[in-house]
């Protein structure tokens, strides 16, 4: 009877107090689109892009990025109907308290803090050796204090000063992008870099398609983790100015910008650079000299191409770690106010800040880094592959979450002109979602499976992550005995200006 008069009690915690209470509404539409729409620009595109398209030719690749582009401008509809509805820092974890039960909000919280908080690390291990491209016998350690501290304190100053600083990230790396499409058509066409290409390229070997449908998959997988990043619009919604505005106005606006810089890039890249091109499989933080992005510049005669490009890889790397660090802490805190996580990472600073949740994130990213020194950098690995699948999961989170908000909203007798925002295509589109997701969570290392032998090692590397979840999740189920809301039962109020 404590058990269900505890889960009763942070449900009605959760109904009874604003959104984010205490939390600073700062955030403007600007903010809100270049959050979305820099959170899924980055090393994805930059770098993997290259690897996609040698593993499964420059068909495969651009319809496996296109898969994955409807399957998350759906994710982000259905998102943005929950966030204008109901804006929270906590997102996914009070959206699946109220909608699903709270034991699933506890565990889908605790992934998505988990996913972000080693982000962080892994963002601080690829700076460090970016930067290496100028400072070559630096100290890494050096480096990821400054870079952390950086992050840090743009956290600390407020949550304008992330919103600000993601704004600008996010404007270097779409001017980057702008130019390479403007160079690379005139690159297509003759009109730089010597003669024209046409589609000699998309059609080597006979077909714009390789590797057969393992490679495809591998490459959905990366496009995928490409992709991640575009919902963390959720969780800056609780800090908007106006979320039942500028929430759907960044919505509308990310699905075309994704299309064209992602779509359109594979496109131009795979007309550009033969998909046999060794150099496109040894794209990587520790090769920028050959991404898919400087090989085109260099062909068209820029010979900074390789210096440039690694500043706004850089930039790129930075603007994920703060993203992570900042995501990570508002969740975190959102969990502490509905008592999912110590009540003490639930107090603000005058300016708004959680900064217990801060230093908490902070420090557990720093040392999820720092075990990259120690056994080869072993138990680095497993944390960050165990993070691996996390995105998925928070996906995963968001179609469930919006299918049976949408039902308990019709069951309650609302009419669906109330919501200030609807997805469209429901409930097409978020059971799309989540079948695509479940794919890739279940087609994380097929490889594993198909050779001679079941490598059981890259099993447990690539899928820790589900049986951890689903552990939380029925253990939170267990102890607090926890129980799916009916539908009739979900808490539909809301605090939304």
């Amino acid at each position: 009877m404590k058990a269900k008069k505890d889960e009763q009690q942070h449900i009605t915690a959760q109904s009874s107090n604003p959104a984010a209470p205490g939390l600073r509404k700062t955030f403007k539409a600007r903010h809100l689109t270049m959050i979305a729409l820099g959170g899924s620009i980055g090393t994805g595109l930059f770098l993997a892009s290259g690897g996609a398209i040698a593993s499964s030719g420059p068909g495969g690749a651009l319809l496996a990025y296109t898969a994955v582009g409807i399957m998350v401008y759906f994710l982000m509809t259905s998102l943005g109907e929950l966030a204008t509805y109901l804006p929270d820092s906590g997102s996914f974890s009070t959206y699946g308290t109220r909608f699903v039960s709270p034991a699933f909000g506890f565990a889908i919280g605790w992934n998505f803090w988990y996913n972000w908080a080693v982000t962080i690390a892994a963002e601080l291990s690829a700076a460090t050796v970016i930067i290496k491209y100028w400072f070559p016998d630096s100290p890494s350690v050096l480096w990821s204090l400054l870079f952390l501290l950086l992050m840090f304190g743009l956290n600390f100053m407020s949550s304008r000063g992330y919103g600000e600083s993601e704004y600008w990230f996010a404007i270097i790396k779409i001017i980057t992008v702008v130019v390479f499409l403007a160079v690379g058509v005139l690159m297509i066409f003759g009109i730089m870099g010597g003669k024209a290409v046409g589609l000699s390229n998309f059609q080597l070997g006979g077909s714009s398609f390789h590797g057969g449908f393992f490679a495809f998959v591998g490459v959905f997988m990366a496009a995928g983790f490409s992709f991640q990043g575009t919902e963390l619009v959720g969780v800056a919604a609780g800090e908007s100015e106006n979320p039942r505005r500028n929430v759907p106005l960044a919505i509308r606006q990310v699905f075309w910008r994704i299309l064209i810089f992602y779509i359109f890039s594979i496109l131009v890249i795979g007309l550009l650079i033969p998909y046999t091109n060794p150099d496109l499989l040894r794209g990587g933080i520790d090769d920028i000299g050959v991404s898919p992005f400087t090989i085109v510049f260099n062909k068209a005669g820029l010979a900074i191409a390789a210096s440039v490009m690694n500043a706004v890889i850089l930039s790129s790397v930075l603007s994920a770690g703060n993203s992570g660090m900042y995501a990570s802490t508002r969740v975190l805190y959102a969990m502490a106010k509905d008592g999912m996580a110590p009540r003490a990472l639930g107090r603000l600073n005058r300016r708004g800040v959680p900064v217990g949740a801060l230093l908490v994130t902070t420090a557990v990213g720093m040392l999820a880094f720092l075990a990259s020194f120690f056994g080869d950098g072993a138990v680095y690995n497993w944390l960050l592959n165990a993070s691996g699948m996390c995105g998925f999961i928070n996906w995963l989170g968001i179609a469930v979450c919006h299918y049976r908000f949408r039902r308990a909203f019709v069951a309650q007798g609302h009419s669906l002109d109330e919501l200030p925002y609807r997805a469209r295509w429901f409930p097409f589109g978020p059971l799309f979602a989540l079948a695509l997701c479940l794919i890739a969570v279940f087609g994380q290392n097929l490889g594993a499976f198909t050779g001679g032998t079941i490598d059981w090692y890259g099993i447990l590397v690539s899928y820790v992550s589900l049986p951890l979840f689903l552990l939380i999740w029925i253990g939170y189920r267990w102890f607090r005995q926890s129980r799916i809301i009916p539908l009739d039962q979900c808490d539909l109020s809301t605090h939304a200006d």
